[in-house]
């Protein structure tokens, strides 16, 4: 439903608050009015960059949970969650009350009480209002960016994953890949799997504490870890009697001319790294979305601080240049280059325009039969 559509169910209460929230001039006893003066101001694309301008990092953190989240509403208490998530890391003094900051959204009119019997005590955000506070939240964003020509070398593994998922399960069919008593592929062996694959990595050597990414990321480096989880997942190998061993489905994939579907192995990657960067999803969009031409690594970084938190060992710009950037290039939907006078600089591939809506659609949530999508940028 749109913004008009949830005015015309509110009552008139409701609409006064919305109205002096927004600082309209109308008669305060008039429905039709106050509906009118409401939509006039609330979806002015001056009033929603003046609001996404000013912006907290707690609001901004909602702002995106709500965006990023292909369901049509939630309950108090899913909200109430999400709220306390877009403030806890708030310093102790500043951390604003995460009760305000709902009741601050609903004064915006940018939350309702479902219309449906079914929605009535679910809190919903209108359709027509996500794709304006999306689109004022990208021109916030962009206008902090430093764009830059194309650098003299770049990296482009466009495709690489996807070739490199048929190259490990070939070294599965030719060799016997024993396994510790951890589970996990001998050092030797690991090399020489390693040495087989387009995007090089060394085996970890003596690290700090490695966990949250995936059931592989303590043992092996970042790229293959992710591939070898997907495989799993895929049901392409499984680990059985002490032996990493090639399943049927697996042999049926070395034999198939196609190569794996990207986006599965995108959506794959929402959900696996969704638990320790609940923003994964509005991470990856505004990374891809943003760096439509070449851009600062250290402008994008930036930008886009507000929107990550630390994950124990991790800081948010190791989150945001490790587990999203890096990542999203492994997945061939990045390039990163260097420039001779900017440094380190990033452009999304142009594959990454039929993943963006996909992006935003599933959220970072396992994939529902139903749902439907927000419309964010077009």
């Amino acid at each position: 439903m749109n913004l008009a559509d949830f005015l015309c169910y509110a009552d008139i209460r409701e609409l006064g608050r919305i109205a002096e929230s927004c600082g309209c001039d109308c008669d305060g006893h008039s429905k039709n009015e106050l509906i009118q003066a409401i939509l006039n101001t609330v979806l002015r694309r001056e009033w929603m960059d003046r609001l996404a301008a000013g912006l907290s990092t707690a609001d901004l953190r909602l702002a995106n949970a709500l965006l990023f989240d292909a369901r049509e509403g939630f309950s108090q208490e899913e909200l109430a969650a999400r709220a306390l998530q877009a403030t806890r890391d708030e310093p102790e003094g500043k951390r604003p009350d995460s009760r305000e900051l709902i009741a601050r959204f609903r004064r915006r009119g940018w939350l309702f009480n479902g219309c449906s019997q079914q929605t009535k005590s679910l809190l919903q955000m209108p359709e027509d209002l996500k794709a304006a506070l999306a689109a004022s939240i990208g021109r916030r964003f962009a206008r902090s960016l430093e764009t830059v020509g194309e650098p003299g070398a770049y990296r482009d593994e466009h495709g690489l994953l996807q070739r490199d998922v048929k190259a490990f399960l070939g070294f599965l069919r030719n060799h016997d890949v024993p396994l510790t008593a951890d589970g996990v592929i001998y050092k030797r062996v690991l090399v020489q799997i390693l040495d087989g694959l387009a995007v090089k990595e060394e085996p970890l050597g003596r690290v700090g504490f490695r966990f949250g990414y995936g059931r592989k990321f303590r043992h092996y480096p970042d790229r293959f870890s992710f591939l070898y989880d997907y495989c799993c997942h895929a049901g392409l190998v499984a680990e059985e009697d002490g032996q990493l061993r090639l399943t049927a489905a697996g042999l049926g994939r070395l034999a198939s001319q196609e190569e794996e579907d990207l986006w599965q192995m995108v959506r794959y990657w929402l959900r696996l790294y969704r638990g320790p960067i609940p923003e994964v999803a509005a991470l990856a969009y505004w990374t891809l979305h943003l760096a439509g031409g070449w851009v600062t690594l250290r402008s994008l970084v930036e930008c886009l601080r507000p929107l990550a938190r630390p994950f124990y060992y991790d800081s948010p710009e190791t989150v945001l240049e490790h587990r999203i950037i890096r990542m999203l290039m492994h997945l061939g939907l990045l390039k990163l280059g260097e420039h001779e006078t900017h440094g380190a600089v990033v452009r999304a591939h142009a594959a990454a325009s039929s993943i963006l809506q996909r992006i935003a659609r599933a959220g970072g949530e396992p994939v529902r039969a139903a749902g439907k999508a927000p419309a964010l940028l077009r």
